[in-house]
């Protein structure tokens, strides 16, 4: 696929994208707010407050109705399940509710009936209280869901009952039977995704476009090197960069997982579990090295990774679960930098343009989320926990309603 016709085709689909988001000041980055964060340090787009930013609901809400919204919320129940948070701490925090209200649209938002909801690692660091940005409690967690439009507010022009659609945030949390969402964060579904693939999109795939085309500035020609290339962001990486005509390696941990990156946009997928794998990676790259890493796990690779970059290599911090000590001086010979991503800070434009080129991506097909795992809403919590703890990631991680 040429890179002028993708140009293109991102440039169109910039033009619908900023139309869709034509309500949202400018202000607001990402998917309304600043976009979501990535790999282990993903981050929901913040909203008007530090608990919305999080999936968690306003002190307000839910909304009482507008005139004629009545009409839009009748024959919907008054309650659903949802898992709610009442305290931070371990997955067990994770507690089914039956009786939650369902959340009422205000004029700009949409209810979605949700058929799926991804599940991403920064929840878990959320709902441990040890991430750096936490909602008031109680909350409900999640932001990347997909499901069909129930009921509309009155300024909402561009969606309606009965479309399908996946979101890039929600204002009342995914992990429920029922979510609010502003209408410039949510996003028709093609037909030829699934509801678990819709939700699966919004934060692996926009931080992996973040990290390779706004981070890295990767072009056509260059190589990228996917270190942990098997979960939901990896594998989106490894799709974007192939389409976009970059050299592909990629690392995973089973041989499962390795298949996978290979189907997925790969030339080449190495086993992290060996010990001389960074060997290997060497020797197929040869002295010219590496343009671009996008690093899944900072704190144990970040060292090595340096030694495998190009004279103006690029490592992209996508994921970090702790600290790790490097020598400075391993970036100087070769000029190369160590760039962080975060969606949160993600300009406007930035998203625009993400939307465009991965919108772009549904339609000509080469966006195509894998599932790894798909658990029911109750069991939320062994979500949380094999999320963190497996051995090896294979695909996105979702929650299904029924």
């Amino acid at each position: 696929m040429g890179a002028a016709m993708l140009g293109r085709t991102a440039a169109a689909r910039e033009q619908k994208a900023s139309r869709i988001l034509g309500g949202a000041s400018e202000g607001r980055g990402g998917a309304g707010g600043a976009g979501p964060r990535s790999g282990d340090e993903l981050e929901a787009p913040p909203s008007r407050s530090v608990a919305s930013s999080c999936g968690a609901p306003s002190p307000h809400s839910p909304a009482l109705s507008a005139p004629g919204e009545e009409e839009a919320m009748a024959g919907l129940p008054k309650v659903m399940r949802a898992i709610r948070v009442f305290e931070f701490g371990g997955p067990q925090v994770l507690k089914l509710q039956t009786d939650v209200p369902v959340p009422q649209p205000e004029e700009n938002q949409v209810l979605i009936k949700v058929h799926a909801c991804g599940v991403n690692p920064v929840e878990t660091y959320i709902r441990s209280g040890t991430y750096n940005r936490i909602p008031a409690l109680p909350y409900t967690p999640g932001t990347d869901v997909a499901g069909v439009v129930e009921a509309v507010g009155k300024r909402v022009a561009n969606l309606k009952k009965g479309d399908r659609v996946f979101t890039t945030r929600t204002v009342s949390g995914g992990y429920a039977e029922y979510t609010i969402a502003h209408d410039h964060s949510v996003f028709p579904l093609p037909d030829n995704l699934d509801f678990g693939q819709g939700a699966a999109i919004g934060i692996p795939y926009f931080t992996a476009f973040r990290a390779l085309i706004h981070s890295a500035r990767a072009k056509p020609g260059e190589s990228v090197l996917v270190h942990g290339a098997s979960g939901g962001v990896g594998v989106a990486a490894c799709q974007i960069a192939r389409a976009y005509g970059l050299k592909v390696l990629g690392t995973a941990g089973t041989e499962e997982g390795r298949q996978m990156v290979l189907k997925n946009g790969a030339h080449r997928v190495f086993n992290h579990r060996e010990p001389d794998y960074m060997d290997k990676i060497k020797e197929y790259v040869g002295e010219n090295g590496v343009n671009v890493i996008i690093e899944m796990l900072s704190n144990v690779n970040l060292q090595n990774d340096l030694h495998l970059l190009s004279y103006g290599g690029r490592v992209i911090i996508v994921g970090c679960r702790g600290p790790i000590e490097i020598n400075p001086r391993d970036t100087m010979k070769k000029e190369t930098s160590i760039i962080g991503v975060s969606l949160f800070s993600s300009p406007r434009d930035d998203f625009l343009q993400s939307v465009a080129a991965l919108l772009a991506g549904m339609e000509m097909g080469w966006l195509r989320p894998v599932i790894g795992s798909s658990y029911l809403l109750e069991n939320a919590a062994q979500a949380h926990e094999d999320i963190i703890k497996s051995q090896g990631a294979s695909g996105k991680i979702v929650l299904v309603m029924t």
